[in-house]
């Protein structure tokens, strides 16, 4: 698939200018216009876009902005957040989320139409795969949220979470592609350090990560603290034991020197006892970690429930005793399925 203007990186611009008999000096005004300004229509009209420029976008040999249509959108009771659907140019959907938090506003992108993990209790697991992003697809919904945060709040976006529909580092390339513009201080300028990836065991993604020149944060998923116990949550555990994940992870820390973030969806009866909260800190011991713990969240295709508030704060009480950093984290969107594992590209109001 070629990929739309915003999956351009600078240096591609300059690249792709150049083999067009264009001076790639041009790359900075164009860059700026698409990645900065967020120029949505119009390109050639736009400020600082030259004659030369104007006309090779003209030719119809250039790539065109990411055709994304908003679909539906909807703000949360919550006041903070707010879920947007986009149509992509081959009619697929995607979802992205604005939170907002005190001081600053994170989006969460996806990176592919479904997911092949096929996690049961997550609505996009639960759709399946339909195929990969690309990186433009993904730097647009960036950009959509951004648009709207300027017009809406006059702020802008400060953080990126890779936790949408898709699993980040199955679609490793494009995914990287992506957060490079993103984090491009010539464009959106979010630093890598407020940048997080969320995986559910990827290994072979997790060791390409751990090499990469950026360093962003790392979030994976466990569930279980055996590879019988999280097998019935996440079935790729049978291609990604346990075992083999965590050593995947104390690599990462190495190499990083950087702290890995383990999300912990709690559901009530399953996995929140105080014997898995014990067996979860001998799992991680010696491991430069963080625990997130997630109350479920509810979708149509799993009947487990969240667990209640006594066994969340018992459960972080033992995580914590035993060293480990925890956080529960705060429940955004619930109301709008725009939640943690909630986001499956279906609409309430039909256009």
């Amino acid at each position: 698939m070629v990929d739309s203007l915003e999956g351009y990186s600078y240096g591609a611009l300059e690249q792709m200018l150049s083999s067009a008999g264009v001076n790639p000096v041009h790359a900075k005004p164009l860059f700026s216009a698409v990645q900065r300004r967020l120029v949505s229509k119009d390109l050639s009209a736009a400020e600082g876009i030259l004659p030369p420029v104007a006309r090779w976008l003209s030719t119809g040999n250039a790539p065109v902005l990411c055709p994304s249509k908003q679909t539906d959108c909807r703000p949360s009771g919550d006041g903070f957040t707010e879920k947007y659907m986009l149509r992509l140019a081959d009619g697929a959907e995607v979802e992205a989320v604005r939170m907002g938090f005190s001081g600053r506003f994170t989006a969460c992108l996806s990176t592919q139409v479904g997911c092949a993990m096929g996690c049961v209790f997550c609505a996009t697991g639960q759709m399946g795969f339909s195929r990969h992003l690309t990186a433009g697809e993904i730097v647009a919904q960036a950009h959509h949220v951004e648009r709207g945060l300027r017009e809406s709040h006059g702020e802008r976006l400060r953080n990126i979470v890779m936790m949408g529909m898709g699993e980040p580092l199955h679609n490793f390339e494009p995914v990287m592609e992506a957060l490079g513009i993103i984090t491009d201080n010539r464009g959106l300028n979010i630093g890598p350090a407020r940048v997080a990836i969320s995986t559910v065991g990827h290994i072979p993604g997790i060791l390409k990560l751990a090499r990469h020149p950026k360093r962003y944060s790392l979030a994976v998923s466990l569930h279980g603290a055996s590879d019988e116990e999280r097998g019935k949550l996440i079935p790729v555990n049978k291609k990604w034991p346990l075992a083999e994940l965590i050593d995947a992870c104390r690599e990462y820390t190495v190499i990083k020197r950087a702290r890995v973030f383990f999300a912990w969806t709690l559901i009530g009866g399953v996995n929140d006892s105080a014997d898995h909260a014990f067996r979860l800190a001998e799992l991680l011991k010696g491991i430069d970690a963080h625990v997130n713990l997630i109350p479920l969240n509810a979708t149509e295709g799993y009947e487990g429930e969240a667990s209640d508030e006594t066994n969340v704060r018992e459960f972080q009480g033992i995580i914590q005793a035993s060293g480990l950093p925890s956080t529960v984290r705060q429940r955004r969107g619930i109301d709008v399925a725009a939640g943690c594992g909630q986001l499956k590209a279906s609409r309430l109001i039909k256009w």
